[in-house]
């Protein structure tokens, strides 16, 4: 088992760092060639989209999520197809090795050290990607959806939903790119049981100066390759996506913990047994004072009287975060063994809060939270975030030391902790 903490605050880098909240595909090749030269040589381009040379084009592109970093790129291509992006990737090819242009494919934006931007080069706006509408296969067992590489997530939840489906593995934030998550890997609540989103794909079509098809049979190390690859093997224009029955609703609890071991005990309990729970996240509470009543606003606390006397005396505390997927029909059997499962947890009693909300409400939370800070003018700040595998032989002495000691002084934005299983 391993954990997949999340931390929002640190800037120092270190060891195998996966940056999942990414949407991009950070794709890079070493070409050179003279910025005078650039826009002559792609205006005759034989393109069903076009590219853009213009400043304010060229502004947006050089910055993203993480709005930490700027790269200036000399030209923005829009495709309104696949064959868009393998000419312009032919072209920059066929220029030879004594160039210096570099390619970023670009999804919404979400990289966090500009990942998503080129200084110099040609950034590929996926989201103008121009290919058939989704398309929801329900005749096959496991159903799918094939998906452009450029279309959000949250787009497919809703398409999918029309069909009673829906994909079985998400990130936390749905408005990213099929292309961007795929590239990083995919990591939310669900990954313990389904893995992440990159083990929910059955096929991808990839663009590596010529378009080509791949999976798990045909052009096996190219699919795996791209998988998690951090945009280096190719970018991904399409996607099979696996898909599930959809619940109707979803019952959303949290239960706080003082102790680590306890939480981390109680979190390695519930995605060791079966169907227990569909979501497990955790988060590290630091320097928060009126917490419980935050929560009152979405969640109902089991008692009252109880967690109003609820005192976090400037502990640092730990979140167990827990969803299970409700049809109406076994409303009632899912609610006993919630019960039944949380009599065996260990967590602070009087902070049980729980909630019944919507599945596109429970999927969607985070975009809640985006609208408010973006009302405020605290979305669009710097973001230096930090994404680690930590195995289980080391998680306590990791918590000891950052959580105990480094956290408790310097932060203030929330810090993540997923169980997931090793392969």
């Amino acid at each position: 088992m391993s954990f997949f903490v999340q931390q929002h605050s640190i800037v120092f880098l270190k060891g195998f760092i996966t940056l999942f909240l990414s949407c991009i595909i950070a794709t890079r090749f070493n070409f050179c060639l003279s910025n005078s030269n650039i826009p002559f040589s792609f205006k005759t381009l034989p393109l069903e989209g076009h590219l853009s040379f213009d400043e304010t084009t060229l502004n947006k592109a050089s910055t993203d999520f993480g709005n930490r970093y700027q790269y200036h790129p000399v030209a923005v291509l829009h495709p309104n197809s696949v064959s868009d992006i393998a000419t312009t990737i032919k072209h920059i090819w066929n220029m030879g090795p004594s160039s210096h242009l570099t390619v970023a494919a670009r999804g919404h934006g979400h990289s966090l050290q500009g990942q998503s931007q080129t200084h110099g080069g040609v950034v590929i706006k996926m989201e103008s990607l121009k290919q058939h509408e989704m398309q929801v296969h329900v005749g096959n067992f496991p159903p799918y959806v094939d998906v452009s590489g450029g279309e959000l997530w949250i787009n497919i939840l809703h398409e999918t939903l029309r069909y009673g489906l829906a994909p079985r593995s998400w990130t936390d934030y749905l408005h990213l790119t099929v292309g961007g998550t795929l590239s990083n890997a995919g990591v939310s609540g669900q990954a313990f049981k389904h893995g992440p989103q990159i083990s929910n794909v059955q096929q991808l079509q990839i663009v590596i100066g010529e378009v080509v098809d791949c999976s798990e049979v045909k052009n096996e190390e190219l699919f795996h390759s791209v998988l998690g690859g951090l945009g280096q093997f190719g970018i991904i224009t399409q996607a099979r996506i696996l898909l599930e029955e959809a619940p109707s609703m979803v019952k959303w609890i949290r239960v706080l913990y003082s102790d680590f071991e306890a939480f981390t005990r109680d979190q390695e309990r519930l995605i060791s047994q079966d169907n227990a729970f569909d979501y497990i996240e955790g988060f590290v509470i630091i320097n928060r004072t009126g917490l419980l009543n935050n929560w009152r606003s979405s969640f109902n606390p089991q008692d009252p009287v109880q967690a109003s006397h609820f005192n976090s005396d400037g502990k640092t505390l730990f979140c167990l975060e827990l969803a299970k997927y409700i049809n109406f029909q076994h409303i009632d059997i899912v609610n006993q063994e919630v019960e039944r499962h949380l009599s065996d947890l260990n967590y602070i009693q009087s902070t049980l809060f729980v909630t019944e909300v919507t599945y596109v409400e429970f999927l969607d939370r985070v975009h809640v939270s985006e609208m408010k800070l973006r009302s405020k003018g605290l979305w669009d700040v710097p973001h230096p975030w930090l994404n680690l595998f930590i195995p289980k032989s080391k998680i306590h002495s990791f918590a000891q030391v950052v959580f105990g000691n480094i956290l408790t002084q310097t932060s203030n934005g929330p810090v993540l902790i997923y169980p997931i299983f090793s392969t």
